[in-house]
């Protein structure tokens, strides 16, 4: 009898468990909660780049390595006004891509949010959204009170800014260099990513 009782409890945990699951799925709000947990991971800064290897490209031990970034990049905003990187050349140029669907995508959103907001004034943010429909992306960043200067892509990514990766980040100096590549999410609000962004203006 004690058997059953017990079967039956781990049928109706399994029975509650699994709703939880479709409902999410259904509502689309497992981004949002799969992002929530790895924003846990964002904490302990494993997956941050490691900025102490990055070799600035303006040092004659890197000229060999130097990625030029094509900044004829054509983009329109969240208000329909068509720009290109090019008008940011005189910028240090933070480039995320992102999607309301990517999970990482979604946890290392307030991480960028904060540094926006601390140094939006001295670098250029370019949020380069891969939602297929960009009032998804519109939404979210004003559902979140981010204020994030988000975009959609008009025209093809040049060879050197193309990535299989969600999220993907670059940082293009004012010399038009790529001086950071990062794949994957990380949290970017932090003393030493500071500290490199001010020492490429």
């Amino acid at each position: 009898m004690k058997e059953n009782k017990n079967t039956k409890k781990t049928w109706i945990q399994n029975g509650v468990f699994i709703l939880l699951i479709i409902t999410l799925y259904a509502t689309g709000l497992h981004t949002e909660v799969i992002g929530f947990v790895q924003r846990g991971v964002l904490a302990t800064g494993l997956m941050n780049p490691d900025i102490e290897e990055i070799t600035h490209a303006k040092t004659p031990k890197s000229i060999s390595n130097i990625i030029k970034a094509d900044l004829n990049l054509k983009l329109m905003d969240s208000n329909g006004k068509i720009t290109s990187l090019s008008d940011l050349k005189d910028k240090v140029i933070f480039l995320n891509y992102w999607a309301t669907w990517c999970p990482p995508c979604i946890a290392e959103m307030p991480s960028i949010s904060k540094l926006h907001k601390e140094m939006g004034n001295d670098v250029a943010f370019i949020l380069l959204s891969f939602d297929k429909d960009f009032e998804k992306a519109k939404n979210f960043n004003k559902r979140k009170g981010y204020n994030l200067p988000i975009y959609t892509l008009i025209g093809n990514l040049p060879t050197m800014l193309q990535s299989s990766a969600l999220p993907t980040t670059y940082i293009i100096d004012t010399d038009k260099n790529i001086v950071l590549t990062h794949k994957g999410m990380a949290n970017y609000n932090t003393n030493e990513f500071k500290s490199f962004l001010e020492n490429l203006k």
